[in-house]
């Protein structure tokens, strides 16, 4: 029997293992990113081309690598960051598997000028496909200069599964930003395709959460620190006020690197439970110090996923900090003991005399059941005349239902579908309507048709009508643009300039004058007619954030994700009392939609309570 197991090559074994590696261009980012912070640098430029696809820079100033440096560098399991197994529970570094350039050189052409700070003269090393083409000295700087090409060449199957560039970027943007939250005295900067998209100067951690995410952040972050025996936690969360029904601004850092944790999640959110709405998130910025030995790192490829050792002890500490936080730094407000131009309040003197309390006054003699010829019963005088035509009005009462008919009514002739049984109704489904409306609760409109009794919704019904005419305006570029008084500004974060190229000529369709300040500033020079009383930067930052966190969409998506945000935000409010006019009005133009069953995000506007039901439980 001859044997069948073999040693896999080298080339196989490091294409195996970048499979799990690097799964992206954002993976070779992050692997070079972090390797050049474990070198020391100060500053780290990336370039990339197409989304990584074609071309990937990283550029440190960090302390470089000798000449047999660099060539052991690209070999499997060849680190300088750990020695033996213990030392995987004693890391201060980011890396250590000694895994990500050899994947990296397995699917890609690598070329590396680096050149160590003790030495005079550098060295060039150019590697394709895990084979090492050449290695010369050459004069280069103090660090390391990677240049990562033509990236899964030889996995045809790896680069098809790629997706499009606006959402590789995007993954770019999102690794990128979890290593410059982690450390703010680095100097980073991020070009794509000749336009920088980051440029962040050294600072601190908060001036660098401010620095990524937008100025307006800062107003709504409280410091979060408690030191104990078992670790010590820093950082920041939002006020109850910035809470969003999506935030992508929760962070979790423990030892300089990011994690996810659902468990440490739901003790931040456990201290806003009763102070934001439910369903809605705060942001957080929480940087765990804990001791390398009381966590495993060494789970998954990615790092993303840590065990803790003293897991329960630590969700208590960190949910007392941010109670803390909360109660700490959370504006409460003052009680004005002001007192001037108030009246004057007596004050108690026992010296003086007391004030007789006043006397009830009763008859004695008084009783309810006694009757007396002075007694008078509430029965008019001739009643027989109130009901002499009972019989005849009778008839015509019980036509008229809740809501009288109007003479008039476009809808009198058509004849009700004995056998509809679903709760919506086209227009041309629509059966006898009332021109007169109840409001209930200020949040329903109720009016009678021929089938029973129709229920709106009104915010719903406004959002549904708002969406298409905002559609419509972005395909006939026909808005009215009002322009403000007092331009304001607005910052989007460094993640929305992957999309923001498509999304701002059609927020210009739809009457947002914007002109660009750089670094991902705007100025609010007009807004669409009929946006009082709405927070137009909130509103366009939201409009944004909605539609990156689609990936990246076609134009008729961008179109549909702009309408509804704006609709959403401009829809009359539940609890806002309407005229009968004005709810008249509302149903007119529902019914003049091309969906009146259900918003655009698949709610439902409109439901029939029918006739048949609503007489059995009169009984």
């Amino acid at each position: 029997m001859s044997d069948i197991i073999q040693l896999l090559p080298d080339s196989v074994a490091n294409q195996i293992a970048a499979g799990e590696v690097i799964q992206r261009p954002a993976s070779v980012i992050k692997e070079l990113v972090e390797n050049a912070v474990d070198a020391g640098a100060k500053s780290i430029d990336v370039v990339i081309v197409d989304a990584g696809r074609t071309s990937i820079q990283v550029i440190d100033d960090g302390k470089g690598m000798s000449e047999t440096d660099a060539r052991l560098a690209f070999e499997r399991h060849a680190t300088s960051k750990i020695n033996k197994a213990d030392d995987l529970f004693a890391l201060h570094t980011m890396g250590f598997r000694g895994e990500a350039l050899a994947s990296i050189a397995a699917v890609a052409q690598v070329k590396l000028k680096t050149r160590h700070k003790d030495s005079e003269i550098g060295s060039e090393l150019e590697i394709s496909a895990s084979k090492v083409v050449r290695q010369e000295p050459i004069s280069c700087p103090v660090g390391s200069n990677f240049m990562v090409e033509n990236l899964f060449f030889n996995v045809p199957a790896r680069r098809k599964f790629l997706k499009t560039n606006s959402t590789e970027l995007n993954n770019i943007l999102t690794a990128f930003e979890r290593i410059t939250l982690v450390y703010p005295e680095i100097a980073f900067s991020l070009h794509s395709n000749a336009t920088e998209l980051v440029n962040l100067r050294p600072g601190n951690l908060r001036q660098r959460i401010v620095d990524v995410f937008g100025k307006k952040l800062n107003h709504d972050l409280l410091p979060v620190e408690v030191n104990t025996q078992m670790c010590n936690i820093r950082g920041f969360v939002g006020k109850p006020e910035s809470a969003k029904k999506k935030c992508t601004q929760q962070f979790f850092f423990v030892n300089g690197r990011y994690m996810k944790h659902p468990y440490f999640h739901k003790a931040v959110m456990n201290a806003f439970e009763r102070l934001v709405p439910v369903g809605m998130q705060v942001p957080y910025f929480i940087y765990f110090d804990v001791n390398p030995g009381d966590i495993d790192v060494n789970i998954h490829p990615t790092k993303t996923e840590i065990k803790f050792e003293n897991e329960q002890p630590i969700w208590q500490i960190l949910a007392a900090a941010i109670n803390d936080a909360i109660g700490k730094f959370c504006e409460i407000p003052s009680i004005d003991f002001d007192t001037e131009g108030q009246p004057d309040m007596p004050l108690f003197d026992p010296s003086q005399e007391m004030i007789a309390p006043p006397q009830p006054k009763y008859n004695a003699d008084y009783n309810p059941f006694r009757a007396t010829a002075t007694e008078r019963h509430n029965v008019p005088d001739k009643w027989e005349d109130l009901y002499r035509n009972i019989s005849s009005d009778s008839q015509t009462q019980e036509e008229q239902g809740l809501f009288p008919m109007a003479d008039d009514d476009p809808y009198s002739d058509i004849a009700p579908n004995e056998n509809e049984e679903q709760l919506v109704y086209e227009n041309n489904e629509l059966t006898d309507r009332s021109p007169a409306h109840y409001q209930y609760k200020a949040t329903y409109i109720m009016t009678a048709v021929k089938s029973g009794l129709m229920i709106i919704e009104q915010h719903r019904a406004d959002m549904r009508i708002k969406y298409e005419r905002y559609l419509q305006q972005m395909c006939t570029q026909s808005a009215h643009v009002q322009q403000v008084l007092f331009p304001e500004v607005v910052q989007f974060p460094a993640s929305s300039a992957v999309i923001l190229d498509k999304v701002l000529p059609e927020l210009a369709k739809m009457g947002f004058e914007l002109s660009d300040l750089g670094q991902g500033s705007y100025s609010i020079n007009g807004v669409p007619a009929g946006m009082e009383g709405i927070d137009y930067r909130t509103l366009l930052v939201n409009m944004v954030a909605e539609t990156v966190e689609k990936g990246a969409p076609s134009l008729e998506a961008i179109h549909k994700s702009l309408a509804l945000t704006m609709a959403r935000a401009a829809a009359i409010p539940t609890g806002q009392v309407l005229t009968n006019v004005e709810m008249e009005s509302l149903v007119n133009e529902l019914f003049a939609c091309s969906n009146v069953n259900y918003t655009p995000d698949g709610k439902a506007i409109l439901c029939i309570l029918p006739q048949r039901e609503i007489e059995q439980l009169m009984g």
